[in-house]
């Protein structure tokens, strides 16, 4: 019998002024990740300083919005949800939720493009959360 995804309330993190544009593109349907004007290197979580060469010159830019699952875990107790770690195609991870699919069909290495899901923060209504649901066919 499939495990199928439920909605379910989710809330962002604490919102902080240097994360105000990946929210907003965010309620816009974009996923934002930061690029170091040094290096080259993309980054996730967004972070005023480079990761790799500490460098402050940092900038914003719109991903793909597809990867491939690196790793999961599918929580059963209460409304059944997926946690997974998302390598984007430009190259970082990032922690997400998987939605609107069999959860018993989800794998690693499996390909998955970005949706957005309102979340359930009442304090921050309208507001959207990068969530990932497996491509077509795969």
């Amino acid at each position: 019998m499939a495990t199928l995804y439920q909605s379910r309330k989710m809330t962002i993190p604490e919102p902080h002024p240097e994360h105000q544009e990946f929210w907003q593109a965010a309620a816009e349907g974009k996923l934002l990740i930061k690029q170091c004007e040094s290096c080259g290197e993309y980054h996730y979580y967004p972070r005023v300083l480079c990761p790799y060469c500490m460098n402050d010159k940092t900038t914003w830019k719109e991903a793909k919005g597809t990867g491939r699952i690196y790793t999961y875990s599918v929580m059963r107790k209460g409304v059944p949800y997926a946690i997974a770690f998302v390598t984007l195609d430009e190259g970082p991870r990032m922690m997400t939720n998987i939605v609107d699919c069999d959860l018993d069909a989800v794998h690693i290495d499996q390909r998955v493009k970005v949706v957005f899901k309102q979340s359930g923060d009442q304090d921050n209504p309208g507001s959207f959360i990068p969530c990932f649901t497996p491509v077509d066919g795969e």
